[in-house]
């Protein structure tokens, strides 16, 4: 008893604990955590091209190490996600510094733009670009996606992603016509002025279900005229002027038919 209780004692023993704390704690964490965006199912080749492709038309502004200048921020870390998103949407390469990037034709075709997404996931960890299974609407709950929608995107994006304006000169844009994977990584990633949702605050599934509630949106309304379904502020007004000038139509009218 008292050897074991000299090697309970021993003055090596709170490293030996310290380490295997350590030890368990990092292989908890490998478990369970999220994984990030790698460039694992990405060809030497689509790296090698991306980064062709890249120092022929990003590094101008994003450094020829890709880690930033003062006008365009550092891609290390970025992931797939978000070069998928900025350059599959046109936003990138920018045309003109403005306050914030617009939507524009895409330059780089699909392959492109996944040779450059390989390339720039290669740099370090980060999102990787979803699923068909992830971003496909028909497997989505849109009741739920219009109550996860209303919490987190409504206020900038509109009751039903018809956009809206922001300040400083920048918007929430429209989602009418954003295609599913966009909206994702849009939510993956959190480009501009939109914050970050990942899967700590919306679970897959929960970015899955905005993506349905969305599309159903495109649908058009099934009661007729929707005014462009962008809202009560806009649909009020609109009946307040044609119920007022209808009712000073009718007041001149009587005025006349009385004189």
């Amino acid at each position: 008893m008292k050897a074991l209780a000299a090697r309970r004692h021993h003055r090596l023993m709170p490293v030996v604990l310290l380490l295997l704390a350590l030890l368990v704690t990092g292989g908890l964490y490998a478990a369970l955590a999220p994984a990030p965006a790698s460039a694992e199912t990405a060809t030497t080749d689509d790296i090698e091209s991306g980064a062709k492709l890249f120092q022929a038309n990003c590094a101008t502004c994003h450094g020829l190490d890709a880690e930033g200048r003062e006008n365009a921020p550092s891609l290390i870390g970025v992931g797939a996600a978000a070069v998928s998103f900025q350059v599959g949407t046109g936003r990138m390469p920018m045309q003109s510094n403005g306050a914030q990037a617009i939507a524009k034709p895409r330059q780089f075709d699909e392959a492109e733009t996944e040779q450059l997404a390989a390339y720039v996931a290669s740099l370090g960890p980060g999102p990787s670009t979803p699923t068909a299974e992830q971003v496909d609407p028909e497997l989505g709950d849109v009741s739920n996606g219009a109550a996860v929608f209303r919490t987190n995107c409504a206020m900038c994006h509109n009751a039903v992603g018809a956009g809206g304006a922001l300040s400083e000169g920048k918007f929430a844009p429209s989602l009418w016509e954003t295609t599913p994977t966009h909206i994702y990584e849009a939510m993956l990633t959190g480009p501009q002025s939109m914050p970050v949702f990942n899967d700590a605050t919306l679970t897959p599934e929960e970015k899955r279900d905005v993506i349905a509630y969305l599309a159903e949106q495109r649908e058009g309304s099934a009661g007729g005229l929707d005014l462009g379904g962008v809202g009560p502020v806009s649909e009020g007004l609109w009946v307040w002027v044609v119920g007022i000038g209808a009712l000073i139509g009718f007041s001149v009218w009587i005025g006349a038919k009385s004189s």
